[in-house]
């Protein structure tokens, strides 16, 4: 066995050794800390990830994410608590609206690049947002309040916080794992090429704009199903679900983690949800603080902050075997 063939499988078994450590650190977090903020933070993780699925690897940056994220919240408390949905079809059942969102703003945005491409998003996500405010069903400026969790498969009961909280860490999981299929398959390398080099992309005979628009679908639904998940955790949705400033702060998420990375959203996250917890009682402006991380990152770690670890001599032994 050669010495490169011998890193690469040192690499790869290091690899699935954090991964496995990760994990077993999410199925015992919740028997230390208070479950519905561990589901808050996995929640907010995953909805950095599908943001990152379209900036970190097809470099569109859009400013309307909150639309399919808020939108997909409204669907699934609508469906569970009017139409009596159980829990997984009503998450289900948001993500689809998310995705078709996404293809009806991916479809007009994806005719414009750069900050005309994050204006569209921007603009259509405010139209969602009047939506939300104006139509009945909504609920208004009240939202939807009094959600129930229900039965998962009619059979486990989610009133109970740790079966809420595993069915939140299993359904994460699986969006993680698909986020991680989707940029290691040759889609995900067109993906990385139209970022790189559109152009070139394109004289090579790809139909950018099909896998632009794809990944914007992706992206959208899966932010979806971290709405929907959402609206079941804390049994409600409102108007703060569809804000501009929820797409600011997913956008946050993603750059103090780091783009491009798939850690990256979930730390990104993780920190931004527990310094917004640790000073929901404090006089002291939340938005100064996350502002100041956010300049100190930029300033300090351009990569954010798994980027510059896997930048590092750590990270490049982990990357021995291509991650």
């Amino acid at each position: 066995m050669t010495s490169e063939t011998q890193a690469r499988s040192g690499a790869g078994a290091l690899r699935l050794a954090l991964i496995v450590l990760g994990v077993a650190l999410l199925a015992a977090a919740p028997f230390f800390f208070y479950p519905i903020f561990l589901m808050k933070i996995l929640c907010f993780a995953l909805f950095a990830a599908a943001f990152n699925l379209l900036l970190g690897y097809t470099g569109l940056l859009s400013f309307g994410h909150a639309a399919f994220f808020g939108g997909a919240a409204y669907v699934t408390a609508y469906s569970v608590k009017e139409w009596g949905l159980s829990p997984e079809l009503g998450v289900l059942l948001g993500a689809l609206a998310a995705a078709g969102l996404g293809l009806a703003i991916g479809a007009l945005a994806i005719r414009r690049q750069g900050i005309y491409f994050a204006m569209i998003t921007l603009a259509l996500s405010q139209m969602v947002f009047f939506v939300c405010l104006q139509a009945p069903f909504t609920g208004g400026e009240d939202g939807l309040q009094g959600v129930p969790r229900g039965y998962l498969f009619g059979i486990i009961d989610l009133s109970q916080p740790l079966a809420m909280y595993f069915f939140v860490l299993g359904t994460f999981l699986l969006a993680l794992f698909a986020i991680h299929r989707i940029v290691h398959s040759p889609f995900g390398t067109i993906l990385r090429s139209i970022r790189e080099n559109e152009q070139r992309a394109i004289s090579l005979g790809y139909s950018v704009g099909a896998y632009k628009l794809s990944a914007f679908v992706m992206s959208a639904a899966l932010a979806g199903v971290a709405g929907g998940l959402k609206a079941i955790v804390f049994q409600f949705a409102t108007l703060t679900d569809v804000t501009w400033q929820m797409s600011g702060e997913v956008i946050l998420m993603t750059l103090l983690g780091g783009i491009g990375t798939m850690l990256g959203p979930v730390v990104g996250a993780g920190l931004v949800v527990a310094i917004q917890n640790s000073l929901a009682t404090s006089a002291f402006p939340v938005t100064v603080i996350t502002g100041v991380i956010f300049m100190v990152c930029v300033l300090l770690f351009r990569r954010g902050l798994v980027g510059e670890l896997l930048a590092s001599r750590f990270g490049r032994r982990l990357g021995a075997g291509g991650a």
